[in-house]
């Protein structure tokens, strides 16, 4: 018993250094290395701090782009998804109050022209992003509210959109907390 007990506790003390304390201190030094030195990016808008890049925010009212559901409210604290399947009842039976929702909003707009980001929550429910066709399908009603061209929306839209990452990987994206700040700084 002591020939394997011995190299096993030893063995386990090294493991303990190094995933416990050796490892956390070296990502902690490598996030000091990136954008916003490991606390976040922040968003300032006239000098004020008005949310975080990487953190998805509700904006209720319908002058504003929406952005994808929260299945945690927007809570950092709490990231998570719902859980719920494709086939759960309950699941559905929220997507189709964000679509009934979404329609009441976006008079003019079927359906089937419902970008799927805009009634499921992603799988960490702080997304702060759309696709471009998630938000163009908010143009209409953005511009008749504010008094905008919708052409001049289309635009911003346009201005805002980032491609993908070294032009391959994944998605063109919008960030609507950085498409909202634009917005409102249209005379």
């Amino acid at each position: 018993m002591k020939k394997y007990f011995l190299p096993a506790l030893k063995l386990t003390a090294v493991l303990v250094i190094l995933t416990a304390g050796i490892y956390p201190l070296l990502i902690a030094g490598v996030s000091k290395l990136a954008p916003g030195k490991g606390d976040g990016v922040t968003v300032s808008h006239k000098g004020l701090v008005v949310g975080y890049a990487n953190i998805g925010q509700q904006f209720t009212d319908d002058k504003y782009f929406q952005g994808r559901p929260s299945a945690v409210d927007y809570n950092a604290a709490g990231s998570g998804g719902s859980n719920k399947g494709p086939s759960n009842e309950d699941y559905l039976k929220v997507v189709q109050e964000r679509i009934d929702t979404f329609l009441v909003h976006n008079p003019g707009v079927k359906k089937s022209e419902i970008p799927v980001e805009l009634v499921t929550a992603s799988g960490s429910g702080l997304d702060p992003h759309l696709s471009p066709a998630g938000a163009l399908v908010q143009v209409q009603r953005i511009a008749t509210l504010r008094g905008i061209s919708v052409e001049k929306l289309k635009e911003l839209v346009k201005e805002q959109t980032k491609g993908p990452l070294l032009g391959m990987f994944g998605p063109a994206t919008v960030n609507v907390l950085q498409l909202n700040i634009a917005l409102d700084d249209i005379k």
